[in-house]
């Protein structure tokens, strides 16, 4: 016979607990003539089995049906299923803790929440200690908060000897600007790169032109470029963010944007671009979007990933007319901007592959060049010609 006092040492139990078990009709006492309540070997083995159906994730009243009748199939069934799920949870937990420490690719999840909370992804990686620049290049490139120094170098060693940063060409850049019906006067280029499309601009019209890139490499050379030309007292470099441009509202009559407005979101750029121009000033942009009706699956997953807001030409107008545009034209970018692009890239990596296979940027960028080179005709970019109303 065993007092509550050494029961509850044997089992591991309070002795509030082994009281409620009692009341509970679980297990049952009967009292000495002292009065002290006293329980046999049978409850001891009884609350060893509650407890190991416990561990099994049922409910002391589950457990209790149990004991007193024939197992309920379907009960333990769903509590199995249950388990599952928990588990299922804890794993993922599991995982993203892991990958925040460095121990796993941590991709899948800024891929997730970049889809779910975009800005609060941004934000939270700045208070990890990411500048603004190098927090939008782990969100759009590296994906992996503990390798994105290493991945950019190799990155960047990809990008250094490229003029061109992404699709385009000088006859889209033409015609876009043809489009525009007033001649500008104050243009401001946002993304420039390596000034391909601002010298387009320069040779076509008189305007002054202020060139913003977040990446001064790209600026030194954009004014190594003009400098040898004679021009650059018409070229202005800002090195900044499209997310906070130091400008004055209503300071250019065109604002003009190759393939970048994506970095922040086309609908945000639209709606914080709009108030730098001027009345019934002008505003080109280009973005990636779908161009077949129904996009294939490695199609679909890879711009998921890469680009979760990539939409179609309809679903892009809506958002700029919503956002106080009138549609002046629009149009595909041409199928040479884009081996503009693709062929010096895919040259490019022929070259550094043997020394870098084992690069994560290389292989990311290699990918990329085989799946865009080979799926084309579902995707591409499409420039947009807009003016502020």
């Amino acid at each position: 016979m065993y007092k509550i006092s050494q029961l509850a040492a044997l089992v591991g139990l309070s002795r509030t607990a082994l009281l409620y078990y009692e009341k509970q009709n679980l297990i049952s006492s009967h009292r000495l003539e002292n009065g002290y309540r006293v329980y046999g070997d049978k409850d001891l083995q009884r609350i060893r089995l509650i407890q190991q159906l416990l561990a099994g994730g049922l409910t002391l009243k589950e457990c209790k049906v149990c004991l007193e009748a024939k197992v309920d199939r379907q009960l333990l069934l769903n509590r199995l299923a249950a388990l599952d799920q928990e588990i299922e949870q804890k794993q993922k937990s599991r995982r993203l803790l892991a990958a925040m420490l460095g121990e796993e690719d941590s991709k899948a999840w800024h891929t997730d929440l970049d889809k779910l909370a975009p800005d609060a992804h941004l934000d939270w990686l700045i208070k990890q200690g990411f500048s603004e620049k190098e927090a939008l290049r782990l969100k759009w490139l590296s994906k992996d908060m503990n390798e994105h120094d290493l991945y950019m170098a190799d990155f960047m060693k990809v990008f250094e000897t490229l003029e061109r940063w992404g699709p385009g060409s000088e006859a889209d850049t033409q015609q876009a600007l043809s489009l525009v019906a007033k001649t500008p006067r104050h243009i401001l280029e946002i993304g420039c790169g390596k000034g391909l499309a601002t010298q387009v601009l320069a040779d076509s019209c008189q305007a002054h032109i202020t060139a913003v890139d977040n990446e001064q490499s790209a600026l030194t050379r954009l004014n190594e470029r003009f400098a040898e030309q004679g021009i650059s007292q018409r070229i202005d470099t800002v090195c900044a963010s499209m997310t906070e441009l130091p400008f004055a509202n209503e300071s250019f009559d065109l604002i003009w944007s190759e393939g970048s407005a994506y970095i922040m979101g086309v609908e945000k750029a639209l709606k914080a671009w709009k108030a730098l121009l001027s009345d019934q000033g002008h505003l080109v942009v280009s973005d990636m979007v779908w161009r077949a009706e129904q996009p294939g699956s490695e199609a679909i997953q890879f711009w998921q990933q890469e680009y979760p807001d990539i939409q179609t030409v309809q679903t892009r107008l809506e958002q700029m007319v919503k956002s106080g545009y009138k549609v002046v034209n629009h149009f595909p970018q041409s199928e040479q901007a884009w081996r503009n692009y693709y062929a010096p890239l895919a040259e490019r990596i022929e070259q550094l592959e043997p020394e870098m296979g084992e690069s994560a940027a290389i292989k990311d960028i290699k990918h990329e060049v085989t799946l865009c080179t080979e799926l084309a005709d579902q995707f591409g970019y499409h420039m947009f010609v807009l003016e502020k109303i």
